[in-house]
């Protein structure tokens, strides 16, 4: 493709972004469909966040993608955020028009869909513990209780993040007690009356690929563990797991369906789907 002065970019804004495969995936997107776009990665720190994203408005951008640890963020930097992502309160995906910024958030959405067609089980009515409460976290917690999940187990670290997004889960969806904080110390028993296991942390990514959120003693055959990690594809958690005998569901599919659903806004085509999944195993099997 020539690049020129028509050409519409967009990007990942986040730090590190070594790990990163959305650029290939997404720019595999555009060549496929024909588009004159180029997507690009865009490593920014904190005191610089605001900086970059005003640039951004003012730039041939019509999108761009915010990863860990702006998600939350971002979020006093726009013009706009839809309903859905307000409710979430995070967003992973703007659309610039008329130098606007719309926030959305299609992190839950990709992950529903990857575990329902990964572990060919519905989510309605499973009991779920979620490590994290960071952007991944609140989009995956509250898309579940949306999505008549049965009780969901928060745990963090910190306890009164666990505790405040266990209050804002039930509030939002009117489902009282639908989410349950806990602290690490107590995590044993919860998750021995779970059904889904889902780490939302950062733990085990690239470069830390031997490490793990939790003791593999925790895990058990009437566990499905998912790791919203991608890169490395076989976390150490998801290896633990498969030696305990749970059922796995890897990070890659969420990161393709929260991508097509991204493409789809700035785009108004439909996502290359194959095409994106194509590129992201290829990669990861480098």
């Amino acid at each position: 493709m020539e690049v020129n002065i028509e050409t519409k970019l967009s990007g990942l804004l986040g730090y590190p972004l070594s790990q990163s495969l959305s650029a290939l995936m997404q720019n595999a997107a555009f060549k496929e469909c024909l588009l004159n776009k180029i997507y690009i990665p865009i490593e920014v720190t904190a005191e610089n966040l605001e900086t970059v994203v005003r640039g951004i408005s003012k730039m041939n951008f019509d999108g761009f993608n915010i990863t860990k640890p702006y998600k939350i963020e971002i979020m006093k930097y726009l013009d706009e955020t839809d309903e859905y992502a307000r409710l979430i309160g995070a967003v992973n995906t703007v659309a610039v028009k008329n130098g606007m910024l719309k926030g959305y958030n299609t992190d839950g959405t990709g992950f529903l869909r990857s575990f329902e067609e990964k572990s060919g089980t519905k989510i309605e009515g499973k009991t779920v513990f979620i490590l994290g409460c960071g952007g991944a976290a609140r989009a995956v917690s509250m898309t579940l209780a949306l999505n008549n999940s049965g009780k969901i187990y928060i745990c963090n670290r910190t306890y009164e993040s666990a505790v405040s997004l266990a209050e804002e889960i039930s509030i939002k969806t009117g489902r009282c007690n639908a989410a349950v904080p806990m602290v690490y110390k107590d995590m044993e028993e919860a998750i021995g009356d779970s059904d889904v296991l889902i780490n939302c942390t950062s733990v085990g990514m690239i470069p830390g690929r031997d490490e793990t959120p939790l003791d593999k003693s925790l895990l058990n055959r009437n566990l499905t563990v998912c790791d919203v990690i991608y890169n490395p594809r076989r976390t150490r958690l998801i290896r633990d797991a498969e030696e305990a005998g749970s059922k796995t569901v890897t990070g890659e599919a969420m990161l393709v369906y929260q991508g097509a659903e991204a493409f789809e806004l700035w785009t108004k085509k439909a996502a290359p789907v194959k095409t994106m999944f194509d590129v992201v195993n290829n990669s990861l099997n480098l």
